[in-house]
């Protein structure tokens, strides 16, 4: 990926090289500090001429007076109050983007009349610049020499506190980019072992790792799981990570992501259009790995388990057919009406390893797990389905704070009779009726009646629209909305 610019906050000036970009709220004027460039009155002109005034995301690019200066921006903000965390990402990621080959870009916010700079107004700045400046271009072998940008300032009188704030929101930046990173890894990179030697690295700041193979999923009778990965000559994992940031005394929480790393549907074989985006089959698991990095680097206190169950889905000669019947960790059988609908059988085994063995408070999974979901949703909105109104609320308020955000739908009994089977305990799929409903169903027989919260991430996690701070194929969804639910109501 392309090397990320190291991030400064200083205190109020006009730089002496780079380009200098003002973030003006709507209605206000040319901030004092850089008054003094504008003794002729051409910046007042340009800006006038532009109509430019400050709306967001606006902006008008200006022939610098001091000729040490390359150029002069001003980016609009808006009317954005303190809250507005995606719209001041989208600031950040707006500055970056009008400044692809600058190698040095100075942000002035100086507060006026109209705006004041927060300190976590100009760390979220900071944050959309860093998350613009993601590329994956690991496997380009020609330089495209696109971004050169080496550091970016910001200064305002805010700075120390700015600086503060940015200690905790860098490493959950870096957990949106390694989740990101993970989902456009190629499988032939990315199978199970190198997914979980990469979770291995989590040790660095204090999670504890724990890596299980298939020898040891079989004492514990993942049969679910494992079915899903018998035709795949690379072998499973299951990843277990801890972070232990509260009070001893105080029950986990628990993040189980769905990790396929590479789906062709098994014998119930996809069509080939559009199956390489099957790499991306693990965002789940991705991105519990990037919100564990997260909580890491900002020393959450809290108790924290994050599990992933890392399988490969190939349609060999060992594979599981349509019509086999698995029993799961949780003694309930399986009958595997549609091999594709492999997820569920990798969460439904752990979720259940992750109650019996953590009695976690409360549990959350992610997965892609169901097209269905992209029918109903599109690609705005995550699916979330709950057992507990509590949780779910609180998920849901965490998504409006981030810009992450998921849109609840129904769980019923009404809807087990579409999974029901007549040889087993369940069946894996309940047609095309109600497609993400019925998977969410079926997860929830696996969970015990411990709080629990399913987020179906096919629509978010990968192929989701661009915007201003991601330019990406893999957006790292997750990732934020789950470290402020944590921040906001678990630590």
């Amino acid at each position: 990926m392309a090397k990320l610019p190291t991030i400064s906050f200083s205190n109020l000036a006009m730089p002496a090289k780079g380009v200098a970009v003002i973030v003006m709220a709507e209605g206000s004027k040319i901030p004092a500090v850089a008054s003094e460039l504008d003794k002729s009155g051409q910046l007042s002109r340009a800006i006038k001429v532009a109509e430019f005034t400050g709306k967001h995301l606006s902006s008008v690019n200006v022939i610098a007076p001091d000729e040490k200066l390359d150029r002069m921006l001003f980016v609009g903000c808006g009317e954005l109050d303190d809250k507005d965390e995606d719209g001041w990402l989208r600031v950040g990621g707006k500055i970056k983007a009008l400044c692809p080959k600058a190698s040095q870009i100075s942000i002035i916010a100086e507060s006026d009349s109209i705006k004041s700079f927060s300190a976590e107004n100009l760390a979220f700045i900071a944050m959309g610049v860093k998350l613009r400046t993601y590329k994956f271009d690991e496997y380009k072998t020609v330089d495209e020499k696109t971004s050169k940008t080496t550091s970016i300032s910001i200064a305002s009188e805010t700075a120390a506190a700015a600086r503060k704030k940015w200690k905790e929101l860098d490493g959950v930046s870096d957990g949106v980019i390694i989740s990101r990173d993970l989902i456009n890894q190629p499988a032939n990179k990315l199978g199970a072992v190198e997914f979980a030697r990469k979770a291995q690295k989590l040790s660095a700041l204090g999670v504890k790792v724990e890596v299980l193979g298939e020898k040891e999923m079989k004492a514990l009778k993942m049969d679910a799981l494992l079915g899903v990965n018998q035709g795949s000559v690379r072998p499973p994992r299951l990843v277990i990570m801890k972070w232990d940031g509260g009070k001893a005394k105080d029950k986990p929480i628990a993040f189980v992501g769905k990790g396929v790393v590479f789906d062709t549907g098994g014998i119930s074989i996809k069509p080939s259009g559009g199956m390489e985006d099957m790499k991306g089959d693990m965002g789940g698991a991705a991105a519990v790995t990037g919100l564990m990095h997260a909580l890491a680097s900002r020393k959450a206190k809290a108790n924290v388990i994050g599990i992933i169950g890392l399988v490969e889905n190939m349609p060999d000669g060992k594979a599981q057919r349509p019509g086999d019947i698995v029993k799961s960790m949780s003694g309930q059988t399986i009958e595997v009406i549609n091999t594709d609908a492999e997820g569920r059988l990798v969460l439904a085994d752990a979720l259940w390893f992750c109650q019996k063995k953590y009695k976690p408070k409360f549990m959350v999974n992610l997965a892609t797990l169901t097209g269905a979901v992209l029918v109903a949703l599109g690609n705005h909105h995550a699916g979330l389905f709950s057992n507990n109104d509590e949780l779910s609320d609180n998920i849901t308020q965490a998504g409006l704070d981030t810009g992450e955000r998921v849109w609840r739908l129904p769980l019923s009994s009404d809807y087990d009779k579409l999974i029901d089977s007549k040889n087993a305990d369940v069946k894996n799929t309940g047609g095309r009726m109600a497609g993400s409903i019925t998977a969410g169903q079926f997860l929830q027989r696996f969970v015990n009646n411990v709080p629990w919260a399913h987020l179906d991430v096919a629509g978010t996690a990968m192929g989701s629209p661009k915007n201003e701070f991601s330019q990406s194929w893999s957006s790292g969804f997750g990732v934020r909305l789950l470290d402020r639910l944590v921040a906001n109501k678990y630590e």
